[in-house]
């Protein structure tokens, strides 16, 4: 049976905006990573990550509001200043936290575990001195903590807001559980298990956290890089402005960035379909993921 002009008008227009997205993630050259979405990983199909990580837009936003909180920590900043290609190939460094999550999340356990082996022998060269000399290293509990928390509780915050308003606390919770096992195996401590629990590691950190001239050159690289490609401009602002807006409001202080109550709710009204959309073009039946399906 032939397709009428209007539903293959509609294909072609997925399958050019599916495309465009998954350039984002991709390696140079358009390599993408090979995943089965099987049982045979850390979680499986009925896990809440399993949900939280394939959703394409909340994690992106997710993702640019947990490295602005990142950043906060001295000794997580200085490791980024002193020893990450950060400043010289963001997009670069973003593709390759994308391939983390999606690999510890959708690869067999063999893939995640050593996915994660990997980062810890990296780990093992991050260390140096704060500018007041206090020492760092990368693979510090406390440290690794806070990245572990941060990201998850900004991927879950992103969640609920751009597709799952209604979020039970059991699932919540169940989701940080269920990280807490990728947390684990990285060495992170403490590692809350419960979202509660994540927010008041966050709120026991706070008064330690420090916003400096690295912080602000780091976030000005992450929040004005360009887009991708001019057709995802607005893709890409709306995403920039809305990982601001998903902020706590005293992160946002410390940053010295602000959004006025029209703009949030423009930014959030703009940011709601723009998933949606997402997740239109990206819906497919393939067991092959790229790093997109957990930016």
């Amino acid at each position: 049976m032939r397709r009428t002009p209007h539903i293959a008008g509609m294909q072609t227009l997925r399958d050019s905006i599916g495309t465009e997205i998954r350039r984002i993630f991709a390696e140079p050259g358009g390599k993408v990573i090979e995943i089965s979405r099987t049982d045979e990983g850390l979680f499986g199909v009925d896990s809440v990550c399993w949900q939280v990580h394939g959703d394409v837009t909340a994690m992106m936003i997710g993702g640019i509001a947990s490295l602005l909180l990142q950043m906060l920590e001295p000794r997580v900043l200085a490791g980024v200043w002193d020893h990450s290609v950060f400043r010289q190939d963001m997009r670069g460094r973003l593709r390759r936290t994308a391939a983390f999550l999606a690999r510890t999340t959708y690869g067999d356990k063999a893939q995640a575990l050593g996915e994660i082996a990997r980062i810890r022998r990296i780990h093992d060269h991050v260390r140096g001195t704060l500018p007041d000399g206090t020492p760092y290293e990368a693979n510090d509990p406390q440290s690794l903590a806070w990245v572990h928390i941060t990201e998850s509780l900004c991927f879950v915050e992103s969640f609920i807001r751009y597709s799952r308003p209604h979020m039970s606390m059991r699932d919540r919770d169940r989701y940080f559980d269920e990280m807490a096992e990728v947390g684990t195996l990285l060495g992170a401590d403490p590692v809350p298990r419960t979202y509660r629990a994540a927010q008041r590691f966050i709120r026991d950190v706070r008064p330690t956290l420090r916003f400096d001239q690295r912080t602000r050159e780091i976030a000005d690289l992450l929040l004005n890089q360009p887009p991708a490609s001019p057709r995802l401009a607005p893709f890409h602002h709306m995403t920039m402005q809305a990982g601001v807006d998903l902020l706590p409001g005293w992160a946002r202080s410390m940053h010295g960035l602000s959004i006025s109550l029209p703009a949030r709710l423009a930014v959030r009204g703009g940011t709601t379909g723009m998933a949606a959309i997402t997740r239109w073009a990206l819906a497919q039946g393939s067991t092959t993921r790229s790093a997109s399906a957990s930016a």
